[in-house]
């Protein structure tokens, strides 16, 4: 190992770049689909090893002695990066004659961007930098930093963080609910990259010890919290989630508006394959209704012919304001609830939109270029003024988060605190069968465990599921099927809550170990001196 460790300090130029790059590519096997859980154990060390090999000749400012860890950093993070995010561009081949053009600044333009974190990340661990245990403490402050900042940096893009990297099955997501998503990545980066220690053996021991201690109580925890109960049982909820797998490519105009109504209507009409009584809540995904709400007041009729007078539909919809000053239109992508009156009885709006998919930052400047939008939705979007909860059947409420809202650890916390269950609205269908699905679906099952509170999930092709407070798939429909699936949902009060929040307690783990790598650091100036 000590051989191997050599090998890699000593690269250089394109060699070393290209390492960092591959190191960090081959990181992301550990999301999903493929969950190969081992995968960072590989990566990390690598990415130790290079960072032991980023010298700079002293005396230097500053800045030129934190470029070559923000470089290898950087480095890395472009191969995690593009290795995880490619998917994004299959948006853009929707229509791809119109914008096929804007490919290459989905496809490497993101991961480019995002890279920065990672070099942040690893110019944060430069100054406690040491030969021993510190510097992995240093690189698990540095990482976890710049997963925080990614969170809510330029609004924010917290997609798959380093910690989820050890949460591929329900057993390994229980510790989540305890030290929050941020504690995750730091505790992730400090296991997966302690066998870089062995490559220079000074704090080996400590340092494998501690890694071993913390995989073990992450397993045991898991164990734990798995065969504990849910807490007090308040009631059941019983849904109907609807697929309808609709073709992207299809003009949600004329003859496909009524087709794709009937198919989701037609999903919805069926009898609970139980023999049960229908459903109280029947859920549609995003944007599941091709057309205006108040354009087609036959439409709510046909609900509400199909609704029995306690049910109550969820669909994702847009939703119009006219200007009362006589601009234009306002559109939301919006929730909205239909009753078995065959009227609107409530509606919630997305907040937190997608830039350059619902929304173009800087319109002005690409106005003057023709470019009024990026991505080939209906239109570009409002955000939502502020988020609310709703009301459902039984006087049950939920938490509803439309498409990538659930990917927001602070934000699902906060609204889901006065829930009894979250609801997950998206149309993943503009990603195709790649491994974007997969990934959010996991985003919802981290929430979920984070949460204490079951999720129901509607995805236009996949992956639509039940996922109880544990993050367990209670049933599911598979990518690109068409179909419903019928669930009864227990609902139960929090029993096991601490006296921090999850994020609260990632935050302190954060200080401890920025407090590791300080002490460490100045050992070793007092041995120096």
């Amino acid at each position: 190992m000590e051989r191997l460790a050599g090998r890699v300090i000593l690269l250089w130029g394109w060699r070393r770049a290209l390492l960092a790059f591959a190191a960090g590519a081959f990181a992301v096997l550990a999301h999903p689909p493929f969950d190969f859980f081992a995968a960072p154990f590989l990566s990390f060390p690598i990415l130790a090893w290079l960072l032991d090999g980023a010298v700079f000749r002293a005396p230097a400012p500053l800045w030129r002695r934190l470029t070559p860890f923000l470089a290898v950093g950087w480095w890395w993070g472009f191969g995690y990066f593009l290795a995880g995010l490619w998917w994004v561009g299959s948006a853009l081949l929707v229509e791809a004659e119109q914008f096929a053009w804007a490919l290459p600044f989905a496809v490497l333009g993101l991961p480019m961007v995002m890279a920065v974190f990672f070099g942040l990340g690893a110019a944060f661990a430069r100054p406690f930098w040491s030969d021993g245990l510190g510097r992995i403490a240093a690189l698990a402050f540095g990482f976890g930093l710049a997963e925080w900042l990614r969170g809510w940096a330029l609004t924010g893009f917290p997609w798959n963080p380093i910690g989820f990297a050890a949460m591929p099955v329900p057993l390994l997501m229980q510790s989540v609910g305890v030290v929050g998503t941020t504690g995750m990545n730091v505790l992730s980066v400090f296991v997966y990259a302690a066998p870089a220690l062995l490559g220079t053996r000074r704090g080996a021991v400590a340092g494998l010890s501690l890694a071993l201690l913390l995989g073990a109580a992450h397993l045991g925890y898991g164990w734990w919290r798995l065969q504990a109960p849910l807490g007090e049982a308040t009631g059941t909820l019983s849904v109907r989630i609807v697929q309808p797998n609709i073709d992207l490519t299809e003009k949600w105009e004329g003859p496909a508006q009524e087709r794709i109504f009937a198919t989701t209507m037609a999903l919805s009409k069926p009898p609970p394959s139980d023999a049960q009584a229908p459903p109280a809540l029947v859920l549609w995904p995003e944007t599941s209704v091709p057309f205006l709400f108040n354009e087609r007041p036959d439409a709510l009729q046909a609900i509400g012919e199909m609704l029995g007078p306690d049910q109550l539909l969820l669909a994702g919809a847009v939703r119009a304001e006219s200007d009362p000053s006589g601009g234009d239109a306002r559109y939301y992508n919006a929730l909205v609830a239909v009753s078995g009156e065959g009227v609107i009885a409530d509606a919630v709006d997305k907040v937190h939109l997608v830039p350059f998919g619902e929304y173009l930052p800087f319109s002005g400047l690409f106005a003057r270029w023709g470019v009024d939008t990026l991505v080939a939705g209906p239109m570009n979007f409002a955000a939502g003024p502020a988020r609310r909860l709703l009301m459902l059947p039984g006087g049950v409420v939920a938490a509803p988060f439309i498409c990538y809202e659930i990917i927001f650890p602070d934000l699902v916390m906060e609204a889901a605190a006065g829930a009894d269950v979250i609801v997950n609205v998206t149309n993943d269908a503009w990603f195709g069968d790649t491994a974007g699905p997969y990934q959010h679906l996991r985003q919802a099952q981290i929430r979920a465990v984070e949460t204490g509170r079951p999720v129901l999930r509607a995805a236009n092709n996949g992956i639509s599921a039940i996922i109880d407070a544990r993050g367990r798939i209670a049933d599911a429909l598979a990518l690109n099927a068409r179909g419903a699936i019928d669930g009864r949902v227990p609902l139960h009060a929090r029993a096991d809550r601490f006296f921090l929040a999850p994020e609260e307690v990632g935050i302190l783990i954060l200080c401890f170990f920025f407090a590791g790598g300080s002490i460490s650091l100045l050992r070793r100036k007092v041995r120096v001196n």
